[in-house]
């Protein structure tokens, strides 16, 4: 018989509505059940594409002789991270404070108030390397609440203490200036792996936020090193195994240190954040290499990620058939039978599959040396193998279509939305290709209908079913996606929604008098403390955006409190920035737009007409970060709030640009080239 959790819509509480576990979804009554029955609660949190859920799912919470140790002792709740970030991040805070580390899925006791006083990750179900079994977790701790409440009493205060602290605490303030910028550069060149790319060790993450920083300390200071630590990693990720090169996007991240063999699940976030990278590297090099991959990581998210509503899922689980990364690899009999001895040998060559294999037998496709010196080496021209490659690619995602495919988590979430969107709009702009842009206008439209209720943005959506009310991120994302689709069409609706998010995250998010944004908003449920995540981590914070956007928007919509609040922020962890920039990838790109004395751009034209199109060309193809446009139709005059545009008119009856820095704007243009010059860019 299902559980409590029959009634979710997330994919990953679903997995567990047959477990015989008495599980609760996160809510009052799971709460009040606790209390009622003074007994502990135990909540476990994961996320539907993570591995090793799945395992302690199979191995516990499938077994009905721990369901009945559970079931008698606890109150079970069960959580999606990908839901209740909120939940997640205190919970977490605490379990790293507890044991020194954290990950998924996630196991913590708590009191029937919701205080939590023991924890730790992954338990098996018999003891293992040191670690005890999950049974014997359950029993010692519940005699513990039984029979030493004081103790846990005083272990629960004692880490209640910690996470109040914790959120309360304000880092020293500090000056933002490019000495900053220029130290966080040196402290992540001395973690860069000059060998493969990346930073630091296996297991290798992408860190795209940090390339973002790097790319963009090139752009305004010419350093050399941050762009070829760039290039280098994009380079190495772009033939590595962490690449799907069949069907396009990345992994979550690589378990060795040269990307090689990724933890095969497909985030959404990973994706756009990725490709957005790529772009950039484009925009700023001109290397097509980088376009293919956009291009590619593009097309596998409208292909297999996109509903049809407009909205993006979340995730591709790592497993199939009960094995990860089944789906992905090849042997050398199954290449051969599919292209032939001789094409299967060239194909073979060429993607590194081999007998032995790379992973447990098997074969992960990956660029194993360049096209023209694995053409010479077979014996072939360039031309000949990439007619083998490209014909191979297609004939292989063709038959692994016919596999067992990895599960889908099909709900929608806003702030992971607003993520695919963004890079959907600029992507669209600086190629030119109006299939994205219209994609990133259905995501909009989608989640401002569906996911908004009486004014109130919403986090989740799944089945027609939205709920849970947005956090910061939420907010800040896709005011910072639609700022970049207003970029794309120069549609005004999208500039006004962009300006609305930014002040409701003010009024629900921002504390004046403390000087902080929290995650959560002012009336929302409260929690045994109220979260507050300042540091970047695969996603980048709400913080961190709130304060991009922000300062962003002042420039566009002439707000002097928005940029007032977005430097507070950047102040306020200038010296976190400089010592740990690992952590701080998207605020470094938001101190770089501070820094850099951003440019504006007023356009004036109409959309459409191949005059105005030439000149916002210009922009839309440059690599230029720390630029803002806005753009006013000249039968419309300027629309309220928007002072870029007071007093700009057509010259002479054609389409102009006024390019503006430090406040003072220069004279009109009305050629593509002049605008080019003038903003230090090819003409296109």
């Amino acid at each position: 018989m299902p559980n409590r959790l029959a009634d979710e819509t997330s994919p990953y509480l679903l997995q567990h509505k047959d477990n015989p576990v008495d599980w609760h979804p996160w809510g009052p009554e799971a709460l009040e059940r606790a209390r009622a029955e003074d007994r502990p609660i135990l909540l476990s949190v994961g996320y539907s594409a993570c591995h090793w859920c799945h395992v302690m799912a199979h191995e516990s919470f499938e077994d009905e002789a721990t369901a009945r140790v559970m079931n008698a002792l606890y109150v079970n709740v069960k959580v999606d991270r990908e839901e209740r970030p909120d939940v997640d991040s205190v919970y977490m805070t605490a379990v790293q404070q507890m044991t020194g580390q954290g990950g998924w899925p996630m196991t913590v006791f708590l009191l029937p108030d919701g205080t939590p006083f023991y924890g730790g990750t992954y338990y098996p179900p018999e003891p293992r390397h040191g670690m005890p079994a999950f049974r014997q977790v359950l029993t010692a701790v519940e005699e513990a609440y039984r029979r030493r409440r004081d103790a846990v009493q005083q272990s629960a205060d004692e880490l209640h203490a910690v996470l109040k602290q914790g959120s309360l605490a304000r880092p020293p303030a500090g000056k933002v200036d490019a000495a900053l910028l220029d130290r966080a550069r040196q402290a992540l060149a001395a973690r860069y792996d000059a060998r493969n790319g990346g930073f630091g060790g296996a297991p290798k993450f992408p860190q795209p936020m940090l390339l973002e920083f790097l790319l963009r300390q090139w752009k305004r200071t010419g350093d050399e090193q941050s762009l070829r630590m760039v290039e280098q990693t994009l380079r190495r990720m772009a033939v590595g195994g962490i690449y799907d090169h069949l069907g396009g996007g990345f992994a979550r991240y690589s378990v060795d240190a040269r990307w090689l063999v990724p933890h095969f699940e497909k985030m959404l976030y990973d994706n756009a954040l990725l490709s957005r990278a790529y772009l950039h590297a484009w925009q700023a090099t001109g290397h097509e290499a980088y376009r293919r991959v956009v291009d590619e990581t593009l097309a596998y998210v409208l292909r297999e990620m996109t509903s049809p509503e407009g909205g993006f899922y979340s995730a591709q689980d790592a497993d199939s058939e009960g094995e990860e990364g089944r789906f992905y690899v090849w042997t050398v009999d199954e290449v051969d039978a599919l292209l032939g001895a001789e094409e299967g040998a060239l194909f073979r060559g060429y993607y590194g599959v081999t007998e032995e294999g790379n992973f447990e037998g098997k074969s992960i496709l990956n660029v194993a040396r360049p096209l023209a010196q694995a053409a010479m080496e077979a014996g072939v021209t360039e031309e000949r193998l990439h007619d083998v490659v490209q014909r191979g690619r297609d004939v292989l995602y063709s038959e692994r279509s016919k596999r067992v495919w990895p599960g889908r988590d099909d709900k929608v979430l806003t702030a992971w939305n607003a993520m695919m969107l963004h890079t959907f709009a600029e992507a669209g702009r600086a190629a030119g290709r109006l299939e994205w842009i219209t994609a990133a206008g259905r995501c909009a439209e989608f989640l401002l209908s569906e996911l908004r209720r009486e004014g109130r943005l919403l986090r989740t959506w799944k089945d027609g079913r939205a709920k849970i009310g947005a956090f910061l991120e939420d907010h800040a994302l896709l005011a910072d996606a639609l700022l970049a689709l207003y970029d794309a069409t120069w549609e005004p609706r999208w500039l006004d929604e962009s300006r609305a998010l930014a002040d409701a995250m003010l009024e629900r998010f921002w504390d004046e008098a403390e000087g902080v944004f929290y995650d959560t908003a002012t009336d929302a449920e409260p929690l045994v403390v109220r979260p507050r995540d300042l540091f970047d981590n695969a996603t980048p914070s709400g913080n961190s955006v709130a304060a991009g956007v922000l300062l962003r928007l002042a420039r566009v919509v002439g707000e002097p409190r928005f940029a007032q609040v977005g430097r507070r922020v950047l102040e306020s962890l200038a010296d976190a920035m400089g010592r740990v920039p690992m952590g701080f990838g998207h605020l470094l790109c938001a101190a770089d737009f501070e820094v850099a004395a951003p440019r504006e751009v007023a356009f004036v034209g109409r959309p459409g007409d191949p005059e105005t199109d030439a000149l916002t060309r210009v922009l839309a193809r440059a690599y230029l970060p720390n630029v803002v446009a806005v753009l006013g139709r000249p039968e419309e005059g300027a629309p309220p709030r928007v002072p870029l545009l007071e007093g700009r008119t057509l010259v002479d009856g054609r389409a102009a640009a006024y390019v503006c820095e430090r406040y003072a704007c220069r004279m009109p243009v009305t050629e593509p080239a002049d605008l080019a010059r003038e903003l230090g860019v090819d003409a296109v």
